[in-house]
């Protein structure tokens, strides 16, 4: 047997999409580089964990991108 349609107030509507809402991304600092990063993952800026060199970020770059890369890497460490 088929069920009645019941009206849907707006109200109702609205009650039931209260929990779409986009929540923010619990991100932390890198202590190496300053950059945020999402706790427990590994640095994709300067390639470290927990205080340890775990990926060399350079290997993956080409030529140009290399010189950035390095470039800035080298200014950071001279702020510190």
């Amino acid at each position: 047997m088929a069920l009645p349609k019941v009206r849907q107030t707006k109200s109702r509507r609205n009650k039931r999409r209260a929990h779409h809402a986009l929540k923010k991304i619990p991100t932390s600092f890198c202590p190496s580089c300053k950059e945020p990063v999402l706790s427990h993952t590994v640095c994709k800026n300067c390639g470290t964990y927990k205080q340890n060199k775990v990926i060399d970020v350079l290997a993956k770059l080409d030529k140009k991108e290399k010189k950035k890369k390095a470039k800035v890497q080298e200014e950071t460490k001279d702020k510190e």
